[in-house]
Order: structure tokens, then sequence, then C-alpha cells
């Protein structure tokens, strides 16, 4: 398998920890692959042609697009248990992939903004706020987030709060959240997240 690759990229990260989860990583060959927005990728765009990463490519010529269908497709592959089979811990894994990606979707857009010759002052406003929200709404469930079996929704916020602090640096979201900092902390330990910190370069 080929994996259309990005050392910054918080959702192909968020594939990696699944693979490294699952014991394949050794199966995927990164390609590195830049996505840029305003640039679109010609390379790219013949496996995916949405010029996104992260994208699969399959041994059979198949290609996958986005985190939540390629992690999904390799936790089935290699016979994992980051998507959980029973009904109330995978609602609760679900709704957590959910809310992390959508965390994702925030920082990235508000970092976008942010790099802009003139970025929006309200739209600015508007991404803090968001952020302060879900930092406070992760931690009334850090507990729960801490109880329940490590799944898909533990790797993806884990990869929003690490992008968080990748682009966000100045932003100390732990003061207020200290039982989030706790679960972070712990997450953040374990090897696959370890292998696979986002780096410049």
């Amino acid at each position: 398998m080929k994996l259309h690759w990005s050392p910054k990229s918080p959702f192909v990260r968020k594939v990696l920890v699944c693979a490294h989860e699952l014991g394949c990583v050794e199966a995927i060959t990164l390609e590195r692959s830049v996505a840029a927005m305003r640039v679109p990728n010609e390379r790219l765009m013949q496996d995916n042609p949405l010029s996104k990463i992260p994208t699969l490519v399959l041994e059979h010529g198949g290609r996958l697009f986005d985190s939540r269908v390629i992690c999904e497709y390799l936790d089935d592959r290699f016979d994992g248990q980051l998507f959980p089979r029973a009904p109330g811990l995978r609602w609760d894994a679900l709704r957590w992939q959910a809310f992390g990606d959508g965390a994702l979707d925030l920082l990235v857009l508000w970092r976008n903004e942010r790099e802009r010759d003139v970025p929006s002052d309200p739209l600015c406003d508007a991404f803090v706020l968001k952020t302060n929200a879900v930092i406070a709404q992760l931690e009334r469930e850090a507990p729960a987030l801490a109880g329940a079996p490590f799944a898909v929704g533990h790797i993806a916020i884990g990869c929003a709060l690490g992008y968080l602090d990748y682009r966000f640096a100045a932003r100390e979201w732990r003061a207020s959240a200290p039982a989030l900092a706790d679960w972070f902390a712990d997450v953040s330990a374990r090897p696959s997240f370890a292998a696979t910190v986002p780096a410049d370069g």
C-alpha cells in the first residue's frame, strides 16, 4: 500500500497512529505529497482528484480518501479493535472521532486564515471562541475518555490536541483543562503517538 503523506498533516498522523497501533505500518510505503489549498498537486490528483491527503493507494489499484475511511479500512483488514463492535462503545468512539476531526477542521481553517496577508479579526475571534469551547467540553469528558478502551476517537482527539500544540504553541490550554492535560500526556506517551510527532521539513 502507498500513502500520500506529509509530516505536518494531522489527518495523516491519525492514519499513521492507527497503523502503528495495528502493527501494520511496515506494510505502508510513504510518498511525500504537498497538498496546498492554492496550488493543486497534479501528481496527487492522479490518485485523488480532490488533491487532499491522506490518500491510500491499495495493492489492486483502488484508492481510499479521508482519514476516517482509511483508518476503518486498516482496522478491518488487520483485525483491529480501534472501531469497537459493541454498540455503546462504538458510538462513543465514532462520536469522539467526529469531535476530534471537527476540531482539526477548525484549527486548520484558523491557521489558513491566520496566514492571510490581512486576517479577518471577526473570523479569528470566532475560531478562538470555538476552540475554547472544544477544550472546555473535552475537559468535562476527560474522565470518560480515560475510562474507555483506546479506540479511534482517542486517536482523533489526541491528534487534534497535538496539532493545537504544534500550530498554536502560544495557547496555554492546559491550565484551564488539567484533567484533559493529564489524559493527553498519557496518550502522547504511547509509542504510536511518539513515533508520529509533527515535524517541519
